[in-house]
């Protein structure tokens, strides 16, 4: 249910990149089996007869219990990267996350301090990259991540240019 609250009305959203849901699936996958690994060392050892503790029950259910919230998550992943998004206005950067808990940040032009872009090993392989605005908030984190990286440098340059316009205007 879009509310006017996160979805201005005559706001075009642009979205992140199909290739930002291949990230992140790749880094649930890394991350789950990771530790799905080294939840179920207790389970071989007891298996194998060397620890006696913990019960075979607990060492079981740890993992199992772990595996059901990986595969919840998994489920999510797809709508989450969907959910995110931004949009340029004349005045400011809209950027909207979340599913059930539903953000839209603001970010005026003229309050940006600096536009940093990263990419990591990852990202660079898929031609990601996630653009960060600093502001003199410290608790403002304005993040979009997943974005091509051609348009990250675009949108880098446009933000920079038109922060600077601001701030001189002031």
């Amino acid at each position: 249910m879009p509310t006017e609250a996160i979805d201005p009305p005559g706001i075009s959203w642009l979205r992140v990149s199909p290739r930002y849901l291949t990230a992140r699936l790749l880094g649930w996958g890394a991350e789950a089996v990771l530790v799905t690994a080294a939840l179920a060392t207790p389970l071989a050892l007891v298996l194998a007869g060397t620890w006696r503790w913990p019960p075979l029950w607990f060492a079981v259910a740890l993992p199992s219990a772990y595996l059901l919230l990986a595969l919840w998550r998994l489920v999510l992943i797809p709508r989450q990267v969907r959910a995110v998004g931004y949009a340029e206005r004349l005045d400011d950067l809209l950027i909207r996350r979340g599913i059930l808990f539903q953000r839209t940040l603001v970010v005026p032009y003229g309050r940006m301090q600096y536009v940093d872009i990263a990419a990591g090993p990852l990202e660079r392989a898929l031609g990601l990259c996630t653009l960060k605005l600093h502001t003199a908030s410290a608790g403002t984190s304005a993040v979009i991540p997943g974005l091509p990286a051609s348009e990250g440098a675009r949108l880098r340059e446009q933000l920079t240019a038109r922060g600077e316009a601001r701030l001189a205007g002031l």
